[in-house]
């Protein structure tokens, strides 16, 4: 295991270690260096154990976080839970927060052996639980309180587990206000972006079987065939690009669809569309990319999937329809600009909620709230 000593001072008031042992870069990683970040900002050493090979370990290097490198071998768990909890008790930590379920597993032993004095248990997405006798573990046994990111998981979790209200916080991840903003630079899209052209209608999410795009791709034939003339975009990597190309062509609209592939530019991006779709099928908790949208004064059209709700509110902040329904996602998107008036004044109302109730500070104010709860507010 490779160790990078953190930048920080000693003098913060808690030493926070989050984990997470997903390779990728999607909402999950985004809301875990949120967190990092966030507290880095804030005074307290911040680590992170991930994998070597991981974005997010890169990442966090990057940003002058400390860092451990794991494997997160299964193999070697019972190994690597006395070696971390020895590095626990060495380095101080004070708060453990894990985030899926090998680390969960191997960081829950490990901060029990050490005795860390809070472990945090977050979970972003909704799945289901065949074995919860086994599960529940991982959000008592190994949790002194979970964290959710949108109250459909957390009324789940507490169908399903012994998780009274005093442990268990839905906080959906905080957004940067000042950077996702209406007004500032646009990105450059492949597409035509001279005053008087079409409406550009777009998909940001990372690309998963789940997120809907065959869904978004039917609505937008439909859309065709119904004489409406928009531009179309798919922004983000994941899996191979050609296979969603490929799905746009059963669909017969490849000509109609342009994809980016990964994009570091998402308020300029977001600020380029006219509509932001969320045509998620399952697993959705409060995505991060419509409280960006939102806060871009973007339209967003989301289905009725998880947590998506809580934050597009129907009529109020965004449009909803219902999951899985492509004719109805087309009339979601025509009805944005058919009904002009009533999307601005959502726009409006978008931006306002998220920042009164979902930007990064109210977010850190928020944790900090849990924080004292259990230890106390601790200086120097």
């Amino acid at each position: 295991m490779h160790t990078t000593v953190p930048s920080t001072q000693p003098h913060a008031r808690w030493c926070i270690l989050h984990s997470e042992a997903s390779r990728g870069w999607g909402g999950q990683e985004h809301r875990v260096m949120a967190e990092l970040s966030g507290f880095q900002s804030r005074g307290c050493p911040v680590w992170l154990v991930a994998h070597p090979q991981s974005q997010i370990f890169k990442r966090a290097t990057a940003a002058g976080m400390g860092v451990r490198a794991c494997a997160f071998d299964r193999r070697r768990l019972p190994f690597d839970a006395v070696r971390l909890a020895l590095w626990l008790r060495q380095e101080k930590i004070e708060i453990v927060n894990t985030h899926s379920s090998r680390d969960g597993w191997l960081l829950g032993v490990a901060a029990r052996l050490a005795r860390v004095p809070l472990l945090i248990r977050s979970r972003h997405i909704d799945v289901s639980y065949p074995n919860p006798r086994i599960s529940r573990h991982a959000f008592t046994t190994f949790a002194d309180h979970v964290l959710t990111t949108s109250q459909k998981i957390t009324d789940h979790f507490q169908r399903i587990f012994p998780l009274p209200d005093a442990h268990i916080t839905t906080m959906p991840t905080g957004i940067d206000v000042a950077r996702f903003h209406p007004e500032g630079a646009k990105a450059e899209l492949p597409l035509r972006q001279e005053p008087g052209a079409p409406p550009v209608i777009g998909m940001v999410s990372v690309l998963r079987s789940w997120k809907g795009h065959a869904v978004f791709f039917d609505a937008i034939r439909k859309l065709r065939e119904a004489g409406r003339d928009f531009q179309f975009v798919v922004v983000g990597g994941g899996a191979p690009m050609e296979n969603y190309a490929g799905m746009a062509r059963k669909h017969g609209v490849e000509g109609q669809v342009h994809f980016t592939g990964h994009r570091e530019d998402i308020p300029e991006v977001l600020r380029a569309l006219d509509v932001l779709c969320i045509p998620s099928l399952k697993h959705e908790g409060v995505p991060q990319i419509g409280l960006q949208a939102l806060a871009c004064g973007t339209a967003v059209v989301g289905s009725d999937c998880g947590g998506i709700p809580e934050i597009i509110q129907n009529g109020k902040t965004g449009r909803i329809f219902a999951s899985g329904d492509a004719e109805a996602l087309a009339a979601r998107i025509a009805e944005t600009f058919d009904q002009r008036e009533e999307t601005t004044r959502m726009n409006r109302e978008g931006r306002a909620m998220v920042e009164q109730k979902h930007s990064i500070e109210f977010m850190l104010d928020r944790l900090e709230e849990i924080y004292q709860t259990y230890l106390g507010e601790k200086h120097g």
